[in-house]
């Protein structure tokens, strides 16, 4: 009873269907972090994801699931799933109970911040392989390799005991095997299953270029926003004719408020080599049919109109205004 079902060990689960039936997400994890200010108060976060999407939240106040997709329960039953509500509300009250009874011996001290992360992976050739890590104030403190805990070298000492401790537990190891060979597995293919036309749906991605900063005298850094795109991969690329352009850099993936993704590729150029480049964008939802975005085009008769012709008018006519309203001023006797 000692730690979660979810910090324990790492498995492979052989065999499955083939890769081919998987599209769009390929894991499972669930998340915990639990806060504690001192003996007598604790709070905890849970989430499960579907690679990077959320799917779950968890109500630490009434211990059930929060379900962020109507697909969210898979292929598992009503009773199933509460069960599962179970085994993670007892998971939390006993969590929460070991540590504040036992921080002392763990050589712990308040506040206390621990990260947990377990799950399941769908791997090439069918093979799914389950992970679980914990972390102690943001550092790794322990994993799990072959039914065995292995505590990480920055855990120290408390590390090496709390392994010690875990591995005397063998009803814990086995419910946890139980938890990563055979539900998480069930789970994850359950639903990739109940959400695959969410999860396999294809969104077109908008680009524009722009500028940044300066990144000095002469230089110029040219700025390609990719956004509204789903899936998650993307090609960007900065580009002169066919030949890709060395020192792309390349921002994280950001998620948009609506489940799709952003990008931002940049690329620092002298002032006199930024003509003839472009930005190319590839992605599964354009079919073949590339983004190609130049940087420098030649100028419309009507925006030079616009932007240079047109303000200058407009500073005439005022000074003309001026003038006129200036010598009837002095015609005034």
């Amino acid at each position: 009873m000692l730690l979660l079902p979810f910090q324990l060990l790492a498995v492979l689960f052989p065999g499955g269907d083939s890769e081919d039936a998987f599209q769009g997400p390929t894991s499972f994890r669930v998340t915990q972090i639990s806060s504690f200010a001192n003996s007598t108060w604790a709070h905890h976060q849970g989430a499960g994801w579907l690679d990077d999407l959320q799917i779950h939240g968890w109500d630490s106040d009434s211990g059930t699931a929060i379900l962020l997709k109507p697909w969210s329960k898979g292929n598992f039953s009503d009773e199933e799933f509460a069960e599962l509500e179970g085994v993670f509300r007892v998971h939390y009250f006993v969590f929460t109970q070991e540590i504040q009874q036992r921080a002392s011996e763990f050589q712990m001290e308040y506040p206390i911040e621990i990260q947990g992360i377990a799950g399941c992976e769908l791997h090439s050739g069918g093979a799914i392989v389950s992970f679980l890590r914990g972390a102690l104030g943001g550092l790794d403190f322990l994993s799990a390799q072959n039914d065995t805990c292995v505590p990480a070298p920055e855990g120290g000492s408390s590390a090496q005991y709390v392994c010690k401790l875990i591995m005397q537990y063998q009803g814990v190891i086995d419910n946890v095997k139980k938890l990563l060979l055979e539900t998480c597995p069930r789970y994850l293919l359950g639903v990739l299953d109940a959400g695959k036309a969410e999860l396999q749906r294809q969104v077109k991605p908008e680009a524009w270029l722009s500028s940044g900063p300066s990144p000095g005298p002469g230089h110029l850094l040219l700025v390609c926003h990719v956004s509204g795109f789903y899936p998650k991969p993307v090609w960007v690329r900065w580009m002169r004719g066919e030949q890709e352009q060395p020192g792309t850099w390349h921002s994280d993936l950001l998620p948009n408020a609506d489940w799709t993704w952003y990008l931002r590729t940049t690329l620092d150029v002298a002032v006199g080599e930024a003509a003839g480049l472009s930005c190319r964008v590839k992605h599964s939802s354009l079919e073949g049919q590339d983004i190609i975005l130049h940087w420098g085009h030649p100028i419309s008769i009507g925006l030079i109109f616009l932007t240079i012709i047109m303000p200058s008018l407009i500073l005439l006519l005022c000074l003309a205004l001026w003038y006129k309203r200036r010598r009837s001023y002095q015609d005034i006797p």
